[in-house]
């Protein structure tokens, strides 16, 4: 046996940055307290969304991962917990601007990075203009309690991020994200198709699935959003086991035994059914794309 704890943790973001590093801490010690182990903390929850429209100054906030505050903080922080703890960070590599996650280990140790690999373009989510797709590929990480993966917020539409983190030795999914209403059409409630397609990449790939989204009313020049929360944890079957409303500050939990996760996803037998050699498509953009 091997159980492990997840958390998935949601909390509305102001421009004191201090005060979302606090808000950030305070989370991971109660999900902590609560026995979770691996914590997840939404998408570059050190500012407000600021990728709502397309402002030169906001390119200011990436700085190098050496620097970062919330990376430096949270080290300290996941060593002094003994929890694996993945940060989304705004960051500057040279004259290039990624959106990346610092896999922290149980020991405060930075295992690697990922870097955001679809990047959308869409009213009130302009994130082209800030973040180069990134250059990683879609990297696993051996921490202390498993292998795991993590695609960031756009990743999370692509079954391909999915099934290349679990082909790469994934025990589990991470999607830190900011989502909320959509700007162009504040009518459409994106959210049930958010969660589901998730859910659905937790059943295909028969891995439990954790995604963390933020919360409240965010304004950007002209462009307003809502978050709309309801992060939620998704088993090796895609069911939904734990999940936080849409508006409250929140952690929410759920275990699973990785060895027996393990044994369920050989006993369906898909991987041994595979035929990588049909699926030359996928390397292209296909007819009907």
């Amino acid at each position: 046996m091997r159980p492990v704890t997840f958390a998935a943790t949601q909390f509305a973001c102001s421009w004191d940055r201090d005060d979302n590093i606090a808000r950030a801490e305070a989370l991971v010690r109660a999900a902590a307290d609560d026995g979770a182990q691996v914590i997840l903390l939404q998408e570059l929850f050190e500012t407000p969304y600021f990728c709502a429209e397309q402002h030169a100054r906001h390119l200011t906030l990436a700085v190098p991962l050496e620097e970062n505050r919330a990376v430096q903080h949270f080290a300290t922080l996941a060593r002094a917990l003994g929890v694996v703890l993945p940060i989304c960070v705004y960051e500057r590599a040279g004259n290039t601007l990624f959106n990346t996650v610092a896999m922290l280990d149980a020991d405060g140790a930075t295992l690697g990075l990922y870097r955001k690999t679809h990047i959308p373009q869409n009213p009130g989510y302009e994130e082209k203009y800030y973040f180069t797709p990134g250059d990683t590929g879609f990297v696993t990480f051996g921490t202390r309690f498993g292998r795991l993966g993590v695609g960031i917020c756009w990743d999370q539409w692509f079954p391909e991020t999915a099934r290349a983190l679990v082909l790469n030795g994934a025990e589990a999914i991470l999607y830190p994200t900011a989502i909320g209403s959509e700007p162009a059409d504040p009518a459409y409630d994106s959210q049930p198709h958010w969660q589901r397609v998730m859910q659905g990449h937790a059943a295909a790939n028969m891995v439990p699935v954790v995604a963390s989204n933020r919360i409240g009313h965010e304004t950007e020049g002209a462009t307003p959003i809502t978050f709309y929360g309801s992060s939620f944890i998704a088993d090796q079957t895609g069911a939904l086991v734990a999940q936080a409303d849409r508006a409250t500050q929140a952690h929410v939990t759920a275990t699973f035994d990785l060895d027996a996760v393990a044994a369920f996803r050989r006993g369906w037998g898909c991987w041994r059914d595979r035929r990588p050699g049909q699926y030359g498509v996928l390397a292209g953009h296909g007819a009907h794309a």
